[in-house]
């Protein structure tokens, strides 16, 4: 018990506009590639956890959809886990581009933060693409009275950059008390997520941008062998034919691609030979069907 309470343990809550580098931060903070990455905005659409363990104790991360102007019950949905996800936890991080100019999208992030007593740590993402470093001063003071920050921190979650001061600035902030999880746990995402997850990266990073935003991943089967190999089964959902043929691509190429990719990084992630096969199937609309995205993982009961 007297080892327990010399530890800190807590919830600390990635939050900020679409494609400002969550889930690469997330990745790098944790030491392991669990949040799928593309350059596309919203690429994150659950509350992903993750957790973080060393001698000093234990923080739970909780990467957060993007909050955004939301377009379909979809992006709602996405908006409400953000927001949500501020209420449980013990420390926010804010994550911010590298600029004077501070938007709508911004001011209304700092309006829910505003709204919490809990502290907020603003982090200048993407320092790497700042020619002038000096410049990042004048970004911080724009910055510094939007909020109440406990602390504010650049850094380049990319080039691994100020991530161990911004880890100690965590510890900082987080309560004394038991761990959560056992020190060998990374996530408490079911590797059937993980994998269709994976999935759904290959298809962003690989297809036109209208397309992304209109698919989902599902996982119809995982088994696996007696002799260790795994069968996938998985589908990639769009919402229109057109799309269909183009995620199968010429001959089935664009669709071999997602799925070499992806069975690369699943197989990496479970440390054992996958079998996996794709296939596409086209429900229109499926954004604005609550019976859909319950089936495709994305519950409002769950936020």
């Amino acid at each position: 018990m007297e080892e327990n309470t010399q530890k800190k343990s807590g919830f600390v809550a990635l939050v900020g506009r679409p494609n400002v580098g969550k889930s690469t931060l997330m990745n790098h903070l944790i030491g392991q590639k669990i949040a799928i990455t593309s350059d596309k905005p919203q690429t994150t659409r659950n509350r992903i956890q993750t957790v973080y363990t060393d001698e000093r104790g234990q923080i739970i991360f909780l990467d957060t959809p993007g909050i955004h102007k939301a377009k379909n019950k979809l992006g709602e949905y996405m908006v409400n886990v953000a927001e949500h996800t501020l209420k449980d936890v013990d420390v926010v991080l804010w994550l911010v581009e590298p600029t004077t100019f501070i938007g709508a999208g911004e001011r209304h992030i700092a309006e829910q933060l505003n709204k919490t007593r809990t502290p907020v740590i603003l982090v200048i993402n993407k320092i790497d693409t700042v020619k002038q470093q000096d410049e990042i001063l004048t970004f911080m003071a724009a910055y510094k009275d939007v909020c109440r920050f406990a602390e504010i921190v650049p850094l380049s979650a990319l080039k691994d950059k100020n991530t161990d001061l911004l880890t100690e600035l965590i510890f900082k902030y987080l309560p004394y008390g038991p761990q959560f999880y056992d020190e060998d746990t990374v996530t408490d995402q079911p590797m059937r997520q993980i994998a269709s997850e994976l999935i759904r990266e290959k298809a962003l990073r690989l297809l036109s941008d209208e397309i992304p935003h209109g698919i989902a991943v599902t996982i119809e089967k995982m088994k696996e062998r007696p002799n260790g190999i795994i069968d996938i089964d998985a589908s990639i959902v769009c919402e229109r034919d057109s799309h269909k043929g183009i995620i199968i691509g010429k001959g089935g190429s664009m669709l071999k691609r997602i799925g070499t990719e992806a069975r690369k990084d699943i197989e990496h992630m479970m440390d054992t030979q996958v079998n996996l096969q794709l296939w596409v199937k086209v429900r229109k609309e499926w954004r604005d069907s609550d019976l859909y995205m319950k089936n495709y993982g994305y519950d409002g009961k769950d936020v």
